[in-house]
């Protein structure tokens, strides 16, 4: 998970996450499609696109690359995406797209998902509730959002640098989908980088209507 870096930099950060595999929610997202296809008795004639907001060095774009998918991987920082470069697989390349931009003005493409995982947390507030509703715009119907996000109890969230919007906040931006999982993990640990942390935790994935 990303805490301040204050006392860290973004490239400490990128090299201790770079090869860890994907959060949960996006392998869920993907399986969830995978048995669309599966019960549709067809697989789609392109590859459908994620947009990854927030992409880090790239643990959710690789897996997505991995399973055919097209990616567009934003982030706000040029070494994030130099990282998620280097570490993409030959063959996943021609299918991976990336941009350097602030995510929370960023306009979002007619796509199939849309990640943010532990990235939404820095956004103003105003910004986070307008992302979501482009979110819900952008994606094509039977489309999916699946996200990490800092809930109202995490430790940032005293910190007005930070915005962690309580869960009943982000069911009522989830309002034009079905939500598939959610879980909300609270307990005390450490971030990515050994810091002690007070985590609370929104893992959701959410179909469009």
């Amino acid at each position: 998970m990303i805490g301040a870096m204050s006392e860290h930099s973004w490239p400490d950060y990128y090299a201790v996450t770079v090869d860890r595999p994907a959060w949960h929610t996006v392998t869920e997202a993907i399986a969830l499609f995978a048995a669309e296809d599966v019960a549709a008795g067809e697989a789609t004639a392109e590859p459908r696109l994620a947009v990854d907001l927030g992409c880090g060095a790239g643990r959710d774009a690789r897996e997505l690359l991995h399973n055919g998918w097209r990616v567009l991987a934003i982030d706000t920082e040029h070494d994030a995406v130099d990282a998620l470069w280097a570490a993409t697989e030959a063959s996943d390349l021609p299918r991976l797209q990336t941009l350097v931009a602030d995510i929370g003005s960023f306009i979002l493409p007619p796509c199939d998902l849309v990640n943010a995982s532990v990235s939404f947390q820095f956004l103003e507030p105003a910004a986070y509730a307008r992302t979501f509703a482009q979110i819900a715009s952008a994606l094509n119907k039977g489309g999916r959002f699946c996200g990490l996000l800092y809930g109202d109890r995490d430790e940032a969230a005293a910190d007005p640098a930070y915005t962690c919007p309580s869960p009943d906040q982000i069911r009522g931006w989830l309002a034009a989908f079905e939500i598939e999982s959610w879980n909300e993990r609270e307990e005390d640990g450490t971030m990515a980088l050994g810091d002690p942390h007070h985590i609370h935790l929104v893992e959701v994935v959410a179909r469009r209507l």
